[in-house]
């Protein structure tokens, strides 16, 4: 947990300790990191404004840390603006909660966040299209032998796409595949991610279909 707030981190520690969790506290995002890396967690949760170094920046920083790359971040802050919660899954968050949120509904949230398996990440193979490698297992894309930094989410969701090839993946299941059923996110996020997957893979290779959603088209 990452919050300059005392309070917030007293309160909600201890309802998430009282379900048997085991929390590591930090007030930074200097801090945060710092115990991350001692401690490898399952999940973050990640305060936006603060000291030192603001949430967004070490989310960004944590996904190129080697061993935290797939680590759960959600933010939990009290910007609700739209243009705050896109950052934030542009930064690499898996979830977006707002503040002020009953404990139970949060300690609900976290359960749903930790339990979440994804099918794609449990399919460990490689996807091989040409010049473009996907690895299911390491998370890693290549591309002419070079890997492509890819967050978590942006993994995930290309890797939806190019498990069936030229098939038409809709909204909706894109949604509950990737970011799960029990997590509320916009319409926009998807948009956002498919965006950035092109700027690293090519304008070509993913596209968009009106009304419908997104499909895959391998290199030829």
């Amino acid at each position: 947990m990452v919050d300059d707030e005392p309070d917030i981190l007293e309160i909600v520690g201890y309802n998430l300790a009282h379900e048997g969790y085991t929390i590591y506290k930090a007030n930074n995002g200097k801090e945060a990191i710092k115990q991350a890396q001692a401690h490898q967690p399952h999940l973050i949760l990640l305060d936006v404004m603060m000291p030192e170094m603001n949430g967004l920046e070490a989310c960004k920083n944590l996904r190129k840390i080697t061993g935290l790359e797939n680590v759960l971040i959600a933010f939990f802050t009290a910007r609700s603006e739209e243009f705050s919660q896109i950052s934030g899954f542009d930064a690499g968050a898996d979830d977006y909660i707002t503040k002020p949120i009953k404990p139970k509904i949060l300690v609900s949230k976290v359960k749903a966040l930790l339990r979440r398996v994804s099918s794609i990440s449990n399919n460990k193979n490689i996807l091989s299209f040409g010049n473009l490698i996907i690895n299911k297992e390491r998370y890693q894309v290549n591309i002419n032998n070079n890997l492509i930094d890819f967050p978590k989410k942006e993994f995930e969701l290309l890797a939806l796409l190019a498990s069936d090839s030229e098939r038409i993946f809709n909204r909706n299941e894109i949604l509950e595949t990737v970011w799960g059923n029990e997590v509320i996110v916009g319409e926009r996020t998807i948009d956002v991610h498919i965006r950035k997957i092109r700027e690293k893979i090519g304008e070509n290779l993913v596209a968009t279909i009106k009304g419908v959603g997104y499909r895959f088209i391998s290199p030829k």
